[in-house]
This record gives structure tokens, C-alpha cells and sequence, in this order.
């Protein structure tokens, strides 16, 4: 690897996946020049901290593991990080199967697992490779109250047998494959039965408050949210399951720059990839934005430690 001189842009504040798309990596801000040596392996990640914990999870990991590793936290939007990718300013970086998938290539309705490999295995550029997809998952999703599930509404399909359908969601949601038209060519939903709530929060406190309120039947939050309200706190929710692959997988995936990590480290990403989970994730989630407000580096320390 080459001296990398890379433009790290400043992360944004540090709200959790719940108060903003994990997977909306837009950024205008401008940002210093980070050098790295040689030898150096550099993670990048995206400018929200699931992306950082992740990133920090695959970087201490190296460490342990006799690489030198570190991280270039918040690298602007998917095309800024994966360009810089490709530039090789940086190694390598976390994604999002489904979402890269998408960037690549048109993904096809209700797209499963296979639908989603098959796609980046034709549309990735020859310039970067995967490594493998971890059992870890931070994707949409359709969730209601307990209460709510309990009168046999557990798949998106059963939301059909409310005489109305009201979403709380970001305003965008409205017009997402995954959203109202989704619900409709995929589950037969009337359209006419669906309304969306819009609030801009990204499926945080202000969705997860309106849902547990009851001034909604549903709401679009992401799997490893927090799900935690205004109010601090936290109600019994359940996530819709999804029969008909309504939202595409979304597993946590390494991307690299083709041959270019030196010899056994992808295996060590490859390894304590698959020994990560949704819960992992959504517990480390918390631990960011609730009351402890631990930093991403000292979360991901402190999860390989205990996975070792």
C-alpha cells in the first residue's frame, strides 16, 4: 500500500442510527488532510457511528491480529467514500448489502439474500471486491406496539386488515419502493387505505414516541435502532416480518479495494464479522445514545474484547 493522503470529512454530530438514516451518508462539510504510513491499513466509514463502531470493530481487530490499522471516520456520502475507495486513499469500509447493491445496479422487486449477491457480483466494479456478509443486518423496517401485534398483526401483508393504515416515517418514505407503493404492488394493499405521517427524524425518539402513543398504527424504524422516545423511554415494539422481501437485505458487508490488503487480514475482518449480530449492533447503538454516550472506538474495544 501506498502513502494514502485522504480527505476525512468531519463527522456529523454524534445522533444514532435511530435519529437518522444509517444508511444516508450526505455531507457538505469540508475537512482536513489525514495522513496514514504505508503499511497502514485504513478503514473508512461513513458519518454516522454505527458505521464508526463497525469500523472500529474491524480496525481494533487488525491490531490484535499484528496489523497496524486505523480509522478515517466520517467520509461523506456513498459516492465520496467509495470513490476514495477505488482512489485507494482508503482500504477499506463497511456497507450495506442491499443499499450497495442498489448503487451499482437496479435492484429487482423483492429482492432476497441471493437477489442481492447475485446483483453485486455483476454490477461491482473489478476494482474492489466482498468479503463476507455478516450475520448483522441495519435495514427499514415496519414496526408497531405489542399491543398492536398481539391482535395478529405480525407480517407487513397483516397491516392489510386495518381499516386504515396510518405510518409515521420520514417524508421521503412516501415515495420509497420499500413504502406506501411498495406496500401495494408487493403486499395488494389498497393505496387508498395508506396514509404516511411524516417526521423528520430518521425513525428516532419523535417516531418511536408517536407509535407508542398510539397517533399511529405503524412506523418505519431501522432494525438496530434504539427505538427509545423523547422521554427516554422505551416501549414494547415489535418488528413486522417480511415474507415477501418488501425491503431488501441490508447485512453488514466489507468492501476493499481489489488484492491490495496484505495476506490474512481480510480474514480477520471476515472472522469477527461473522461473530457480529443485529442485537450486537442495536445494544452498542444504545450504548452511543443513551445515558452512558460512550464513544464508537471505546464500544468496539470493549465488544472484541468480549468476543475473544
Amino acid at each position: 500500500m501506498r502513502t494514502k493522503s485522504l480527505i476525512v470529512l468531519l463527522p456529523l454530530m454524534l445522533v444514532a442510527c435511530a435519529q437518522g438514516d444509517p444508511l444516508d451518508t450526505s455531507s457538505s462539510e469540508e475537512a482536513p488532510t489525514v495522513e496514514a504510513a504505508p503499511e497502514t491499513i485504513v478503514v473508512g466509514t461513513a458519518n454516522f457511528p454505527e458505521a464508526q463502531i463497525i469500523g472500529h470493530i474491524w480496525a481494533t481487530a487488525l491490531d490484535n491480529a499484528g496489523f497496524t490499522a486505523t480509522v478515517a471516520p466520517g467520509i461523506g456520502s456513498r459516492e465520496v467514500y467509495l470513490g476514495a475507495l477505488e482512489a485507494g486513499d482508503i482500504d477499506i469500509v463497511p456497507e450495506y448489502a442491499g443499499n450497495l447493491a442498489s448503487f451499482y445496479a437496479e435492484l429487482p422487486e423483492q429482492a432476497d439474500d441471493a437477489a442481492v449477491r447475485d446483483t453485486l457480483a455483476a454490477s461491482l466494479p473489478d476494482t474492489l471486491e466482498l468479503g463476507k456478509f455478516s450475520p448483522a443486518e441495519s435495514a427499514d423496517a415496519y414496526r408497531v406496539t405489542a399491543e398492536t401485534a398481539d391482535r395478529g398483526i405480525r407480517t407487513i401483508g397483516d397491516l392489510d386488515t386495518l381499516d386504515h393504515i396510518t405510518i409515521a416515517a420520514p417524508p421521503e418514505f412516501a415515495e420509497r419502493r420499500y413504502g406506501p407503493p411498495g406496500l401495494t404492488s408487493v403486499y395488494g394493499i389498497d393505496p387508498g387505505k395508506i396514509t404516511v405521517r411524516p417526521i423528520s427524524d430518521g425513525g428516532g425518539p419523535l417516531t418511536v414516541q408517536a407509535l407508542a402513543e398510539g397517533a399511529v398504527d405503524a412506523a418505519n424504524i431501522f432494525t438496530t435502532s434504539p427505538a427509545v422516545t423523547g422521554k427516554g423511554e422505551k416501549p414494547d415494539l415489535v418488528i413486522l416480518e417480511d415474507p415477501l422481501h418488501l425491503i431488501p437485505p441490508q447485512n453488514v458487508v466489507p468492501v476493499i479495494r481489489a488484492e491490495e490488503l496484505p495476506p490474512g487480514a481480510l480474514d480477520v475482518i471476515n472472522d469477527v464479522n461473522a461473530r457480529l449480530t443485529t442485537s450486537d449492533l442495536t445494544e452498542m447503538n444504545v450504548r452511543n445514545v443513551g445515558a452512558e454516550r460512550a464513544e464508537p472506538a471505546t464500544i468496539a474495544r470493549e465488544w472484541v474484547r468480549s468476543t475473544r
